[in-house]
């Protein structure tokens, strides 16, 4: 087992070379929104582009689209049809990813679940789309409630699934909420070996395993409680990702990038601390 330090930071951000183009610094797609929730998918991609990330091209309903392109110009948001993602959104989103794979040479990743509803017809989209990719993705949120129906997307692919407990509970079976800390680390190293795949539960102290390795990061505040915390470590690890960076290492990485932020940010702002605090706080983590 290993701890994350500071210098986890150096294995992910090496010097950059004098020369680069767009996209060598990763292309990040993120499907999610609906029409009441709209903050999720915003959060992960500004998250991402203060993790270093080069592009992001968020895909949602209409009204969440239209919120998230007001929030930014950094954020390129295309509208689909519905009010939630459903079965007949599939061959657009799989068209898309193909798109954005070659228009990034491959320096991409995807990020799906983050406030996209719970309906039988959306859960089983994403399932069909997770089967269907075989790009590096962040399956969060709903998502991971579309992979408690149907786990077996997740065998062998470059996937980081990024459970709170009950999340956890919901996708294995397995409740680690009591659990002494180093029984939850078994028990995740059990579970990610048996799905075939990383996961990073969230915790005070969170424990990533790809069913071999496991890292452990304890950088985190209590003032980390309101919405947005996941979204922003997604948009994180999604970053990552995309630059070729491996899920178990991404997951650490995005762990304790997240925690450090949100421990600065929650030093100067204790009970006022939002999730767009921790992200203006990303860059002196990475800086």
């Amino acid at each position: 087992m290993i701890k994350t330090t500071k210098d986890i930071i150096q294995n992910v951000y090496p010097p950059r070379p004098s020369e680069v183009r767009k996209y060598d610094y990763g292309l990040l797609i993120i499907i999610g929104g609906s029409d009441f929730y709209s903050g999720s998918p915003a959060l992960s991609a500004l998250a991402a582009h203060r993790a270093g990330l080069d592009m992001a091209r968020l895909i949602a309903p209409k009204r969440a689209a239209d919120i998230i392109a007001s929030f930014s110009p950094l954020l390129a948001a295309y509208p689909i049809a519905n009010t939630r993602v459903s079965k007949q959104d599939l061959p657009l989103l799989l068209e898309m990813t193909a798109s954005a794979k070659a228009v990034a040479r491959g320096n991409v990743a995807v990020l799906i679940g983050g406030g996209m509803g719970r309906t039988e017809e959306t859960l089983q989209t994403i399932a069909d789309y997770l089967a269907a990719t075989d790009i590096p993705a962040v399956i969060d949120a709903d998502g991971i409630h579309a992979l408690a129906k149907n786990p077996g997307v997740l065998a062998g692919k470059p996937f980081v699934v990024t459970p709170n407990t009950f999340e956890f509970a919901l996708l294995t079976g397995k409740e680690v909420r009591e659990l002494p800390h180093e029984e939850r680390i078994k028990v995740v190293q059990q579970e990610a070996a048996r799905l075939q795949t990383t996961i990073l539960l969230k915790a005070a102290i969170d424990i990533a395993s790809d069913g071999k390795e496991v890292i452990t990061n304890e950088t985190g505040s209590p003032y980390m409680s309101g919405g947005g915390l996941g979204d922003t470590l997604s948009g994180i690890i999604g970053a990552l990702l995309s630059r070729e960076i491996s899920p178990m290492l991404a997951a650490a990485a995005g762990a304790y990038i997240n925690g450090k932020a949100g421990e600065l940010a929650g030093a100067k702002l204790k009970e006022s601390l939002t999730a767009m605090d921790v992200i203006d706080a990303i860059s002196e983590v990475i800086g």
